[in-house]
């Protein structure tokens, strides 16, 4: 949503190309709508810190991938360099359109609950955007009279990179969620902001309870999300289990990408295959039937 919008008022203002800073989906989709819109696209990484998963669909949408010795705050600095110096728009979440298009997954969550708002909204924290922009669509819906209350914004940074959760910037973030390994978010203040406004949280989980959130939310409901992704149901599952979510709330989790864009950590994770002979009693043995 918010890289189409971005994409599009790209083209009307008449820039040249467009550039981002990625540890993450933002690098696939800039590159795939921008080759649909016709422009070049510059995605600068820092150097082996993005799944491979993501970094393979930028190459193939045809993006100049740029690698930078440092962290994702270094890349994004490099980004908004250039973007000084040359007719080249930023579609990191610090675009403006980018949030105004991430906002109508807010409307659509109000629209699927009849009306109402969930009672929480727990999601990943990285560089910001999505807590920025779900705030922001509830507030217009609820203004508007499309929805009947506000949701507390629960945000959720891994234990490695979380410089809102301490109050500083991280200055080299650590985390098995790659795509939310950022150690100063560029939407840091509106982040809070959401917090606080919506009377909500802004806490860590660390690496060992997003991996089992990963594999629970696999195993348990067929969702083979990435672990970034999985940051939001490991801090529903500590939410719950310090009685912070009351019995009969409507609580919604944001998913932010598929487990395939980062499938190394699966591999990782999981049981390697057992080999053996072309057998059917034996594979039947090793099957345990």
């Amino acid at each position: 949503r918010g890289m189409t919008m971005a994409m599009k008022m790209a083209v009307v203002e008449g820039t040249k190309a467009v550039i981002c800073a990625a540890t993450g989906n933002t690098s696939a989709a800039a590159a795939a709508y921008a080759t649909r819109a016709g422009l070049p696209s510059f995605v600068v990484v820092p150097a082996g810190n993005i799944a491979l998963g993501k970094l393979s669909q930028a190459v193939m949408h045809g993006a100049k991938v740029l690698a930078v010795e440092g962290s994702f705050d270094d890349a994004f600095n490099v980004v908004c360099g250039v973007a000084d110096k040359r007719d080249v728009t930023v579609v990191n979440s610090v675009n403006r359109y980018r949030i105004q298009g991430q906002k109508t997954a807010a409307f659509e969550i109000c629209d699927t609950l009849a009306g109402r708002a969930p009672d929480y909204h727990i999601l990943p924290v990285g560089n910001a955007g999505n807590i920025t922009a779900y705030w922001m669509g509830y507030r217009e819906y609820h203004q508007e009279g499309k929805a009947d209350r506000l949701p507390k914004m629960m945000g959720f940074q891994a234990a490695g990179a979380a410089p809102i959760v301490h109050g500083k910037p991280v200055l080299k973030p650590e985390t098995v969620a790659t795509a939310i390994r950022i150690g100063n978010p560029v939407s840091w203040k509106q982040a809070v902001a959401a917090r606080d406004e919506s009377g909500g949280a802004i806490e860590a989980v660390t690496d060992s309870e997003i991996i089992d959130a990963y594999k629970l939310l696999a195993a348990t409901e067929g969702v083979f999300a990435e672990p970034a992704s999985a940051v939001s149901i490991a801090g529903l599952i500590k939410l719950a289990a310090a009685g912070r979510i009351e019995k009969g709330a409507v609580v919604v989790c944001t998913l932010t990408g598929h487990g395939l864009k980062d499938p190394e950590n699966a591999i990782k994770v999981c049981p390697q295959p057992v080999t053996l002979a072309p057998d059917v009693d034996l594979a039947i043995e090793k099957m345990g039937l």
